[in-house]
C-alpha cells in the first residue's frame, strides 16, 4: 500500500524512473500547472509531473517562457503538489533564477523543494550546467537536465527552431548529454531535435531520455498539457499531437451559458432554492398586512 496515494500503486521514484530505461519501458511526463490539472493527470497514471515555465505562454500569455518569476513558479509548483500523490512531481527552474550566481541557484532550486513540495528540479542547457548540476546534488536537490531547443535560449537561437542540424551541433549535443549524466542528472529532456540524433543521444547515455520534438527512440515523451488538450491559441508545434479540443468545447459551452441567461432559462426552478411553505405563508400575510414592501 502506497501511504501517499492511499491504494497499491507505487510512488514514482526516480529510481523507478531509471528502472524504466533499463526495462526499455516508455516514460510518461505531462506538463500541469494547477490542482485540478495536476490531479487529473496524477490520476490517469502518468510517471512524472512536470510543472514547466511554458505556464509563462500558456497560463499567463507571454510570448516566451522568458518573464515567469521564482514566485509564479512556486506557487503554480504547490497547487500541483497539492494534487499529485503518484506521480514524480518536477519543477522548472525559471530563467534567470540559476543564471546569476551558484549560491542564488542552490537558494531557488532549495525553494522548490523545501516549500513547494517538488522532488526534482530541471534547468536548461549542456556542458555549461555540470558543475551546477553537481552542487545541486551535493544540497541533496535531483535534476533533470535539458538540451537541444532550450527556449530560455530563444533570443539567442532567434526564434523556436529546430537544433542539431550540423556535425558540429550534434557533437556538442553529444557532449551536453554526457556532462549532464557524468554530473549526475537522473534523465534528460530532449527537446526540437532531428529523430536521428535524438536516437544517438538515447543509445549513448545510460540514464532515461524524454523528448519532446524529437521523435519516437527517446525513453519517454512529455507534451504540454494545454496543447495535447488543445487548449492554444496558435497554430500547435509539427510534435504535438491533440488529443482533445477542450477549446472549442469550452467555447460552446460558455456561449450556451450566455444565451441560457439572456433567454432566462437559467437559472430553472430546479436550480433555485425556496424558503420552507410554512415560511412563505408568514411571507404572505405580511405582504398582505403591508409590513413588507
Amino acid at each position: 500500500m502506497n501511504p501517499l496515494t492511499g491504494n497499491s500503486c507505487p510512488k514514482v521514484t526516480i529510481p523507478s524512473i531509471q528502472e524504466k530505461k533499463q526495462r526499455r519501458e516508455a516514460i510518461t511526463c505531462l506538463t500541469a500547472y494547477d490542482y485540478a490539472t495536476a490531479r487529473l493527470v496524477d490520476e490517469a497514471g502518468i510517471d512524472m509531473v512536470l510543472v514547466g515555465d511554458s505556464l509563462a505562454m500558456v497560463v499567463l500569455g507571454h510570448d516566451t517562457t522568458l518573464p515567469v518569476t521564482m514566485d509564479e513558479m512556486l506557487h503554480h509548483t504547490r497547487a500541483a503538489r497539492r494534487a499529485v500523490r503518484r506521480a514524480l512531481l518536477v519543477a522548472d527552474m525559471p530563467y534567470a533564477s540559476y543564471h546569476v550566481s551558484m549560491e542564488e541557484a542552490i537558494r531557488n532550486a532549495a525553494r522548490f523543494v523545501k516549500e513547494a513540495g517538488a522532488e526534482a528540479v530541471k534547468v536548461e542547457g549542456g556542458e555549461k550546467r555540470a558543475v551546477l548540476v553537481e552542487r545541486l546534488l551535493e544540497a541533496e536537490i535531483p535534476v533533470v537536465g535539458h538540451i537541444g531547443l532550450t527556449p530560455q535560449s530563444v533570443h539567442r537561437f532567434g526564434g523556436f527552431k529546430v537544433q542539431g542540424k550540423s556535425l558540429a551541433a550534434i557533437e556538442q549535443l553529444m557532449r551536453d548529454a554526457a556532462a549532464l549524466e557524468g554530473s549526475g542528472a537522473f534523465a534528460l529532456v530532449l527537446e526540437g531535435i532531428p529523430r536521428e540524433v535524438a536516437a544517438m543521444v538515447t543509445r549513448h547515455v545510460g540514464i532515461p531520455t524524454i523528448g519532446i520534438g524529437a521523435g519516437p527512440d527517446c525513453d519517454g515523451q512529455v507534451l504540454v498539457l494545454h496543447d495535447l488538450l488543445g487548449l492554444g491559441f496558435q497554430p500547435p508545434a509539427k510534435f504535438v499531437r491533440q488529443y482533445a479540443n477542450l477549446r472549442g468545447i469550452i467555447g460552446a459551452a460558455v456561449a450556451n451559458f450566455r444565451g441560457d441567461v439572456e433567454a432566462r432559462t437559467f437559472p430553472a426552478e430546479s436550480e433555485s432554492y425556496h424558503l420552507p411553505p410554512e415560511t412563505v405563508h408568514e411571507l404572505q400575510d405580511l405582504a398582505a398586512r403591508g409590513s413588507v414592501r
